[in-house]
């Protein structure tokens, strides 16, 4: 379900649960793998990969419906691992390998790189047209990380970016082929894993803080 290996100071982690939605199984997967990132010494990075046509479709809604008692604690730890991946001590880059869509997509937005392929997947904030809203803590995420009429349109309309349309629209950094999205990130995330974790990690802290406050903060209204 999650495989963190690391190949010189990079770590990649990924993402291999069908359409890797966020199943209280997979939350507490990715956690563990987070805290061994988290903990290691020297320099690093983190990549994080899914596998197929997915990158992540987001919230678990089939577990939600059998669980509505438990809906705000849920979206906690969702929001604690979006935190967690903005808070990481190195330099992020999110692989997106195909569809990244709702939570998913918003979880590419918490690394500081974001490479995405060009002849499968989109990048899609669909939860106007489920009938959802965004928590306090989406909110300031995509608030801060999305150009202002990026933003606006992707929130509204639930508009389906192609690795082209996210590039020109600033969602994206990076387009490449299928086979070439991994090793890019993995590339650039070598590069960077020199910087010191520390300094990065204060850094972004102290950019994102108003996102990381709400991240922490009440998960609903």
């Amino acid at each position: 379900m999650i495989d963190l290996q690391r190949d010189g100071d990079v770590y990649v982690l990924r993402f291999d649960e069908g359409e890797n939605r966020f199943s209280p199984g997979f939350l507490g997967a990715v956690e563990e793998a987070l805290d061994t990132v988290a903990e290691s010494d020297g320099p690093g990075a983190l990549v994080t990969v899914g596998t197929g046509k997915f990158y992540s479709n987001g919230l678990d809604l089939e577990w939600l419906g059998a669980n509505q008692d438990r809906f705000e604690e849920y979206l906690k730890r969702v929001h604690g691992m979006f935190a967690r991946v903005l808070e990481l001590p190195m330099p992020t880059f999110a692989a997106v390998n195909g569809h990244a869509f709702a939570g998913g997509a918003m979880l590419a937005l918490c690394h500081d790189t974001v490479v995405m392929r060009t002849d499968r997947g989109y990048f899609c904030l669909p939860e106007v047209d489920l009938g959802m809203s965004f928590t306090p803590g989406m909110n300031a995420l995509l608030k801060e990380r999305l150009p202002r009429a990026t933003a606006h349109e992707a929130m509204l309309t639930g508009r389906r970016y192609t690795a082209e349309q996210a590039r020109e629209a600033g969602i994206v950094q990076r387009t490449a082929a299928e086979d070439e999205v991994l090793p890019a990130a993995v590339e650039l995330a070598a590069a960077s894993a020199g910087r010191g974790g520390g300094t990065v990690a204060r850094i972004r802290a102290d950019l994102y803080r108003p996102v990381l406050d709400a991240l922490h903060g009440p998960a609903l209204p």
